[in-house]
């Protein structure tokens, strides 16, 4: 793909969003799209749209006035709990606005980048190869799922790239597992962390680098992209107090039929990456070395979620 090639990126004012709009701006023309009126940072010859994915219309008129080579749909209804309670603004985001998506991709012949999820899968025996067989357990990996269907039936060149916790630091991003634990912890809170669900944390900032990669060498089909270490919940939370200093004996383990959640959890979910690992220069993190990364970059978690704590 040339120096001169237009990506369309939903979601950009998300935490992969703005990972995404970062690492990309220096080496495409962006367009960076969200549901905000502005941006929540900016760069030089930054395009930014106000823009709903259901929102057929207005869509097609972005992607006809600015061709896009490339569009990754970084825009999603991820509230796991709340899809179970939305589950017409689930359909209509995650279903509906792919659909969208993919209509315009096929017409324009644009190649289109789909974020999902290891939710697909019923967390029975993970972490999961690209191959194994889905079974969502919940309404969110239902709608990413069908959603996935429909990209791969549609005829477009397509990228899917399965990921799972996806945590790190964002401007005025909402809550994820990392914002939220940290958060805590500076209060000296006592939470209560599941010992029994099983993933591979991935850090917004490395996975972004992949698919700068994979764009810029053209790479199709399905991939698993997220961290290299697998481990519970609470052994998660347990490295990121390490790291930060924080009390450990703060976070208090539990199981996850106690939390009376609104969505069932996978238990044993997360990603194999082997896939991955074998054609990306960029290297996967393990959480250690993520959280090394957030250290060095000197971002901080007050200044950037921000008005969150």
């Amino acid at each position: 793909m040339n120096a001169y090639a237009t990506v369309l990126i939903t979601g950009a004012n998300g935490l992969l969003g703005q990972k995404l709009v970062t690492d990309f701006h220096p080496h495409y023309k962006v367009i960076a799209c969200d549901l905000h009126p502005e941006s929540f940072f900016s760069f030089p010859n930054l395009s930014y749209e106000n823009l709903d994915i259901t929102d057929r219309r207005q869509l097609g008129f972005h992607i006809s006035f600015y061709h896009p080579q490339v569009i990754i749909n970084a825009a999603a209804y991820t509230d796991v709990d709340g899809c179970e309670i939305h589950k017409d603004k689930a359909r209509a985001v995650n279903v509906g606005g792919v659909r969208n998506l993919v209509s315009f991709c096929r017409e324009q012949k644009i190649k289109l980048i789909q974020l999902s999820t290891d939710y697909i899968f019923n967390g029975e025996n993970g972490p999961y190869f690209e191959e194994d067989p889905p079974d969502p357990v919940n309404f969110y990996g239902e709608t990413k799922l069908e959603s996935e269907r429909i990209i791969k039936e549609s005829g477009v060149d397509f990228l899917i790239i399965r990921t799972n916790v996806l945590y790190g630091f964002g401007k005025n991003v909402k809550s994820n597992f990392l914002l939220w634990l940290l958060e805590k912890l500076s209060q000296n809170e006592k939470i209560k962390i599941v010992t029994d669900q099983f993933n591979n944390p991935t850090l917004a900032d490395n996975l972004s680098l992949c698919i700068l990669e994979m764009v810029k060498k053209n790479i199709s089909e399905i991939y698993h992209i997220a961290g290299s270490e697998y481990l519970s919940r609470y052994d998660f939370a347990i490295k990121v107090a390490d790291k930060f200093n924080f009390d450990k004996n703060n976070i208090l383990p539990t199981k996850t039929e106690l939390l009376q959640q609104k969505a069932k959890r996978p238990y044993k979910g997360g990603l194999k990456i082997d896939r991955a690992q074998s054609i990306l220069e960029t290297k996967l993190l393990s959480v250690n070395q993520a959280l090394e990364y957030l250290i060095k970059s000197k971002q901080t978690f007050r200044e950037l979620s921000a008005p969150l704590l």
